[in-house]
């Protein structure tokens, strides 16, 4: 008797057993989900995960930026006079110049729509020959971690792979010859004191400031929409930040 009561308790503790590991597998399935599957990400695939953003954002930000009015109608972007320029712009407006002013600044932002066209290639190739350091606190920090840091590490790069598109593009949309007719009129004026501020520096600089804000704002958006991440590794990393 004892033992036929051995052999049936030891046939429960089996069954219990192996219900508490499929128990115990399905609440690890279960808990793999509620994280993304994200455990066993390493810190290269995190890395390239937030490439890949970035490459969404500069992508979606160059087409938004490349438009027409891109630039020029979108008053966070909008480029104007240098500052060292805005006596200029306020002199001429006041002596009933103001549309070599209108002219010089709507010229502006059409080369920085134009050299946008070219910008994605430029941003894309940037963003994958550069090394991600330190991937998880990237992507566990502000919801503008990952811009910053392209910003940080490749700013020089990009200033000056861009810089011959925007004076190219200055030339383009007469942009430059508006420029100068602003300058020859100012510079005219008696007891002005003469300025002639660098547009191709100005110019490059404020269209990538523009650049940034697009990936910015499509980082941000991709860290808060789950739908937003368009391939399976942005899922899997993104999630974990959920």
């Amino acid at each position: 008797m004892k033992n036929i009561f051995s052999l049936s308790l030891m046939a429960v503790l089996i069954l219990f057993s192996f219900s508490s590991c499929d128990s115990l597998q399905s609440a690890l399935d279960e808990a793999s989900k509620l994280n993304g599957g994200t455990a066993a990400l390493t810190q290269a695939q995190i890395g390239e995960g937030l490439k890949q953003a970035l490459k969404q954002g500069a992508s979606k930000g160059a087409s938004q930026l490349a438009a027409r009015d891109g630039f020029f109608k979108n008053p966070s972007v909008k480029i104007l006079f240098p500052d060292e320029a805005k006596q200029v712009e306020s002199r001429l407006r006041a002596l009933g110049a103001g549309n070599l002013v209108d002219d010089a600044i709507e010229k502006l932002n059409r080369s920085a729509e134009d050299a946008s066209k070219s910008a994605k290639d430029i941003f894309v190739k940037a963003i994958t020959q550069m090394t991600i350091q330190d991937a998880t606190n990237i992507l566990m920090g502000d919801k503008d971690a990952c811009t910053s840091y392209l910003k940080k590490t490749t700013s020089t790069q990009l200033y000056q792979s861009f810089q011959p598109v925007i004076k190219n593009s200055l030339n383009k949309t007469g942009a430059l010859n508006a420029w100068n007719n602003v300058m020859t009129r100012y510079n005219k004026i008696p007891l002005v004191q003469k300025v002639n501020p660098d547009l191709d520096d100005h110019v490059t600089n404020k269209a990538m400031e523009g650049l940034f804000k697009m990936v910015e704002k499509e980082e941000a958006n991709i860290r808060a929409n789950p739908v937003s991440r368009a391939t399976d590794l942005m899922k899997k990393v993104f999630a974990k930040q959920d």
